[in-house]
């Protein structure tokens, strides 16, 4: 018996997708694949083909206020390393996995969005001039506002490139070491980045609290086995340690140093002090309140839909760091959000053309787990345990904090002929 899903022809589907990074490209790359009758790009190794599958023709909008992607996990590194940060920003118009595809991509800041009228305002960043694009779908994945020094703040690659220059100078000529202030996942991978990269520099850890990591739900086995990686990548740690102040102070040669004291009456003296500690705010000003809690984060449904209440929530999708879900913030998360999300859609295309009912893809709770890169080695831990040394480094950030992994899994690329199947 033949499908009932026979080809006919159909309109062009516009989705907008706010939002450029891990979830959005994500996102994008499997709606070209599902409009192409292929598996989606992460189901599996190989792309199999459906013949019976209908094709879709997409008319795909990616806004994002940078003019391109920049690898957040590799922010560490990227600010220690000048060679690392030309690779971690590759331009969109570079990325060859979305050149001769439906898919163009906007450099401005999503304005506003209408969800009744289904229109969305975005605003150029050179210009300011506005512009209202219509859509039948609509993704939020523009996640987090992260402050400097924690990701850079430039939004084009080649001002990238200058701010990461002048503190990677700064952070190297650095005769009286450097201090990292903030013992969580950033901070822990910043100091132990810059000391695998400039070994010569002095580098001191500094946390508020008796564990690193201590904001986090984690065991104490993972916290315990961050210090003793930490320590293991020669960075000076000093625990319980609560900044109090800090004064600038110049000589008469024009160099800089800076005075440190602590709550406790320690005190310290410091080339360069990096701020790692900061919270982080959901970039969700755009969106009407319905679809947002009191914190900012997009309320959504185990299938990644708008929570109801808000205008057409059935045409309106979010995941990544803007979600409000269960689980520490992570690219892997965002990666498979996107991947629901294009399956969602296209299950609800499907929906409207043949009247079949979906079968959603669905978001389960997720329970707290971590990777961290510190130096040459790495600490994973879930709820099956805490894991640690090289091996794992190798397993979960390769030889580049990760970015061959998100490139190949998300397909930036491009597909891979040999992993096409008819």
């Amino acid at each position: 018996m033949g499908s009932i899903l026979t080809p006919t022809p159909t309109p062009t589907v516009r989705v907008f997708i706010a939002g450029g990074s891990y979830c959005g490209l994500s996102a994008a790359a499997n709606l070209l694949d599902l409009g192409q009758g292929l598996s989606p790009r992460m189901a599996q190794a190989a792309y199999v083909h459906h013949p019976d599958l209908p094709r879709v023709h997409w008319d795909i909008t990616i806004a994002d206020e940078r003019d391109g992607f920049f690898h957040l996990i590799g922010s560490p590194l990227a600010l220690a390393d000048a060679d690392y940060a030309k690779k971690a920003w590759v331009k969109f118009e570079d990325l060859a996995g979305y050149r001769d595809e439906p898919v163009r991509f906007v450099h401005g800041a999503v304005r506003s969005v209408d969800c009744a009228a289904k229109k969305v305002t975005t605003a150029d960043v050179a210009t300011g001039e506005l512009t209202t694009h219509e859509y039948d779908y609509f993704i939020a994945a523009t996640g987090l506002r992260r402050v400097w020094p924690v990701v850079p703040q430039s939004l084009t690659r080649k001002q990238y490139l200058l701010e990461v220059e002048r503190h990677i100078r700064a952070v190297h000529d650095a005769p009286h070491g450097v201090v990292v202030v903030g013992g969580g996942a950033v901070g822990i991978e910043m100091a132990a980045e810059l000391k695998l990269v400039k070994p010569g520099v002095t580098v001191t850890l500094v946390h508020s609290r008796d564990k690193l990591l201590s904001s986090e739900d984690l065991s104490d086995e993972c916290k315990d086995k961050a210090l003793d990686l930490v320590k293991e990548a020669n960075v000076d740690v000093l625990m319980n340690h609560r900044l109090k102040s800090t004064s600038k102070l110049t000589a008469d040669d024009g160099s800089t140093r800076y005075d440190i004291e602590f709550e406790n009456g320690h005190k310290m003296v410091a080339s360069e002090i990096i701020m790692a500690v900061s919270k982080s705010t959901p970039a969700s000003s755009y969106l009407p309140p319905s679809a947002l809690d009191d914190e900012g984060y997009v309320k959504i449904q185990p299938n990644l839909l708008f929570e109801t209440g808000t205008p057409n929530n059935e045409h309106h999708f979010c995941s990544g760091d803007l979600a409000r879900w269960s689980g520490i913030k992570r690219c892997g998360a965002a990666m498979h959000g996107g991947h629901y999300i294009a399956q969602n859609i296209h299950k609800s295309i499907l929906k409207e053309r043949f009247g079949q009912e979906p079968t959603w893809m669905q978001l389960s709770h997720v329970a707290p787990m971590i990777g961290l890169a510190v130096g040459k080695k790495a600490v994973a831990s879930g709820p099956e345990g805490t894991v640690f040394g090289e091996e794992v480094m190798q397993s979960y950030f390769n030889d580049d904090l990760g970015f061959t992994i998100c490139w190949d899994w998300i397909g930036m690329g491009g597909r891979k002929q040999e992993n096409l199947t008819a």
